[in-house]
């Protein structure tokens, strides 16, 4: 019975351990391979290992009050959808510097340039998440211009 009890010990510390918030203690590595194009405002490979990690709902351009920012103006709501993204995760201990991934919808592809411009200042010379841009014909409201969802591995 004894030694039932020490391997079932064994086990549970080893399967624990591996579930902690950052067991291996290691932070992501951002890497583009030399076999791919090099990208731009993006990284093609984030290895992440075992760590606590933050999956964020599309985010669209609502103010706390549910207001829709900046109807028309994908330069405006791009603004309030990355401070949207800043807010849920500094209510995790995380920042815009932990996202490993995002993802973009957008409904008018010719409005591109204003997203990548708040998109690159708001996320400033980190490292650059992977990411997917997608052009869509709708979102959940009309007023909506696009919507992002982000995965983010807060590294303390």
């Amino acid at each position: 019975m004894g030694t039932c009890r020490a391997a079932l010990f064994l086990v549970t510390s080893v399967v624990l351990g591996c579930a902690g918030p950052s067991a291996s203690g290691a932070t992501p590595v951002f890497t583009n391979p030399p076999g791919l194009a090099t990208p731009n405002g993006f990284t093609h490979v984030v290895d992440v290992p075992a760590a606590r990690t933050l999956y964020v709902a599309g985010q669209v351009a609502r103010d706390r009050e549910g207001h829709v920012v900046g109807k028309g103006d994908m330069r405006a709501q791009a603004e309030q959808v990355f401070r949207n993204i800043q807010t849920a995760l500094e209510a995790r201990g995380a920042t815009l510097a932990d996202l490993v991934q995002l993802t973009c919808y957008i409904r008018d592809m010719s409005q591109l340039a204003a997203y990548r411009e708040v998109r690159e200042r708001v996320l400033g010379s980190a490292p650059r998440p992977a990411s997917t841009l997608v052009g869509v014909s709708a979102l959940s409201s009309e007023d909506f211009l696009l919507e992002v969802d982000v995965v983010a591995v807060p590294r303390h």
